[in-house]
């Protein structure tokens, strides 16, 4: 997983509540289990003219050249409700999004962010509707998320903190995923299981020990 640390990209304002899993993509975009091949996806309901097709409606706001390389996401409440697919996060991750500002997001969908390198910031809806009229008013504007100063910062000067879980904070900022987190315990789970192994000896199959 790519280290987030400080990023200045363009911003896309898309300030729609409850945009769901479904929405960010659609279940008859997703053909596999890989992480790969879901960024043409992204949106498609909303992104091309025609359901299954490939002609991008200029009327939505990611078609915007001057958009083209937007890596930061401003959204509405309770982005990435409905259900828990974590492809949602593959396919805004692959498109190129390392960051998502939205007053509210769903539970599962801002874990599947933190699990993938995609930074969630969380602001008030006070601040984020300015925000998202201000990238609209400018196609193109960019927006800085600070990580280890946890503040968000545009253009003109506005400076806005988030917080976040000193935990959760690290795993971005050092780029490790669960398994990664999990893996720096190995000589400790190692200890565990020899440990274990000696106790109860009985729960433990001969085959494939080491």
């Amino acid at each position: 997983m790519e280290p987030f640390t400080t990023l200045t990209a363009v911003a896309v304002p898309l300030m729609r509540d409850n945009i769901d899993t479904d929405a960010i993509i659609p279940s008859r975009e997703i053909r596999s289990v890989s992480k790969k091949g879901l960024a043409d996806g992204l949106f498609a309901g909303w992104r091309y003219l025609a359901i299954g097709g490939r002609d991008p409606d200029p009327g939505f706001i990611l078609n915007d050249a001057a958009l083209k390389n937007a890596r930061i996401l401003v959204a509405g409440e309770n982005f990435g409700c409905g259900s828990s697919r974590e492809h949602a996060v593959w396919a805004l991750a692959e498109y190129g999004f390392r960051a998502i500002v939205t007053p509210s997001f769903n539970p599962i969908f801002r874990n599947n962010c933190l699990a993938n390198g995609v930074l969630p910031v969380i602001l008030d809806r006070a601040v984020v509707e300015p925000i998202a009229r201000g990238l609209g008013a400018a196609p193109g504007s960019f927006l800085t998320v600070d990580l280890e100063e946890q503040e968000l910062r545009d253009e003109v000067g506005g400076r806005w903190r988030f917080d976040i879980d000193t935990e959760e904070k690290q795993a971005l900022l050092s780029g490790l995923d669960p398994i990664a987190r999990t893996l720096q315990q190995s000589s400790a789970i190692a200890s565990f299981r020899d440990r274990d192994a000696q106790a109860r000896p009985w729960a433990y199959s001969s085959i494939g020990r080491s």
